[in-house]
């Protein structure tokens, strides 16, 4: 994954040399995004610039990409997966410039114009054009930020991040994923239109084998790399599958169909918490132990947490509680990882979302409710742990994948009866996807990680890491202020000194009406307490185990 920054249909009155110094500096704000290299290419009145993460085709990958003879160019965040597939598929015969795996995007628009999205599996966000018309796409959930703005001079702006448009765009907001906009027609178009989506409730019983089999084929896939790669190990379910399954093909390498031996044979996993205090590290520990990673155990204290929160803030461009809470210490342990020479990991988001793992589901009424509060999720990862996951580990030049997002595995996971998701007292939450891994010959994982009980990131890194956050709060946020709030922030007013406080921060940065509009809130749909945290769930037991 890279950072990008299109700027199409510049006013003929603009200088394009001075422009070009203002649109690089414009770039540099996103620099972290791809410390490896830069490139801009001035199409007519359109600019294009990229900052590059060099992780597939390291010696000819720069961007931006062309066709034959540049008269089509493309800058482009993200992974094709399928891309030996697509350029097999292509009608005409092309000459490719580089190994990338995002180049066919070019030639795809090139022979199918803007009919050809829904045809990549991959993470993306990308912007193509020929000078006279453009295309631009993020892929089906979101993994990859993009975001769209317009100038007082009518040109149409996108970047991986709204600082490069804060400045200079009138209005600026989120390009929601699954959705193409093309210069044709001049607004956005969904092209992923799953079934979950269209709003009936799914019949069909659940798939163990399916379930499992189309899991290990997501990771598979998001073992293509030229660069060292390893795995977010929280010791929670969903990042222990992840890593367990990518364990088992770590030894060769995906991209010849693990003809050759891996250049980095040995699988590596990463965990970070407060020391003593974390649940997570524990389990961590033992999960690595189990499927013999190279095992990196990182600690933060409080006050080192409390330290990065600005930068944090700075980086993920939000004022979320839940999103800044869990965000931190992956940001710190994204910084680690950076140091130890790695640019990629795989991790576990979505399988919450998915399977409905937060506690407070304990508390849909019924499956059509539940199922309903799946899709919502889902649709809203761009908004909340996608953007946590991409804009943590890229703050340091680290790319993060999510295998549970992968757009197959989603067909599978929110295909079948959502009876199988609901769970009680006697049945634990995400047990289809435990019984889907639940392997007696070769086990995936531990009994007492396979059956532990769902801890979001933000408590399993160390229950004082939040209460001490609150407490903070208290000390930077007086009564006097927080009893002025809703004068001060009429929009989306803050319900703590928490949020408060985080709240100041973003806007020192972000003051722009349309920055605080691109951030929503991620809060608990059942429950009472104001707080996120899944540990105020009346179903949560620090002592409930080995439930099935």
């Amino acid at each position: 994954m890279c950072g990008i920054l299109a700027i199409l249909g510049l006013s003929k009155e603009k200088n394009n040399t001075e422009f070009r110094r203002h649109a690089l500096k414009l770039s540099k704000r996103i620099r972290h995004r791809g410390p490896d290299w830069n490139g801009i290419h001035i199409q007519g009145n359109n600019i294009f610039c990229h900052e590059r993460l060099a992780i597939v085709d390291l010696s000819t990958g720069e961007q931006p990409l062309f066709n034959e003879d540049k008269t089509i160019c493309l800058v482009v965040n993200g992974e094709i997966y399928n891309h030996k597939e697509l350029e097999a598929g292509l009608k005409k015969e092309h000459k490719f410039r580089t190994k990338s795996d995002c180049e066919v995007i070019v030639h795809l628009w090139e022979e199918l114009g803007d009919d050809f999205v829904d045809k990549l599996s991959g993470d993306f966000a990308f912007v193509v054009s020929d000078g006279q018309n453009f295309l631009a796409a993020r892929d089906p959930i979101g993994v990859c930020p993009l975001y769209i703005g317009r100038s007082a001079d009518g040109s149409v702006w996108f970047s991986s991040e709204l600082k490069c448009l804060k400045d200079d765009c009138q209005k600026f907001e989120i390009f929601p994923p699954g959705h193409i906009y093309s210069s044709k027609t001049g607004k956005f178009q969904r092209y992923y239109n799953p079934e979950y989506l269209r709003g009936q409730i799914p019949q069909k019983p659940v798939d163990y084998q399916l379930l499992r089999d189309t899991l290990e084929k997501s990771v598979v896939k998001r073992l293509m790399t030229d660069v060292p790669y390893g795995v977010l190990l929280s010791g929670g379910l969903d990042s222990s599958l992840v890593a367990s399954i990518a364990s088992r093909y770590a030894a060769n390498r995906m991209e010849d169909d693990f003809k050759s031996k891996a250049w980095w044979p040995q699988l590596h996993s990463f965990s970070i918490g407060i020391a003593d205090k974390s649940p997570d590290l524990v389990k961590a520990r033992e999960v690595a132990n189990f499927i013999g990673s190279v095992h990196h155990e990182f600690h933060f204290t409080v006050q080192e947490g409390i330290d990065a929160i600005p930068d944090v803030i700075w980086h993920l461009e939000t004022f979320d509680v839940t999103t800044i809470r869990a965000s931190t210490p992956m940001y710190l342990l994204s910084r680690r990882i950076k140091a130890l020479g790695v640019k990629v990991v795989l991790s576990g988001e979505g399988a919450d979302e998915i399977f409905g793992g937060y506690l407070y589901f304990f508390h849909a009424k019924n499956k059509e409710e539940f199922h309903q509060e799946t899709v919502r999720r889902v649709s809203l990862l761009h908004t909340a742990d996608c953007l946590r996951a991409n804009k943590s580990t890229m703050a340091w030049g680290v790319e993060v994948r999510v295998p549970f997002l992968d757009k197959d595995f989603l067909d599978v996971a929110m295909g079948f009866d959502p009876s199988e998701k609901l769970f009680n007292k006697e049945k634990i939450e995400k047990h289809v996807l435990r019984k889907a891994f639940d392997i007696k010959e070769k086990p995936y994982l531990p009994d007492s990680v396979l059956w532990r009980q769902k801890e979001q990131f933000s408590d399993g890194v160390g229950y004082s890491w939040i209460d001490e956050l609150i407490e903070h709060s208290k000390r930077e946020v007086t009564d006097e202020m927080f009893n002025s709030r809703e004068e001060i922030y009429p929009y989306e007013t803050p319900q703590t000194k928490e949020a408060y406080w985080y709240r100041t921060i973003f806007e020192s940065y972000y003051p722009q009406k349309s920055a605080r509009e691109s951030v929503k809130k991620w809060i608990p749909t059942w429950g009472n307490s104001v707080d996120p945290s899944g540990r105020v769930q009346s179903v949560h037991s620090a002592h409930q185990k080995d439930l099935k």
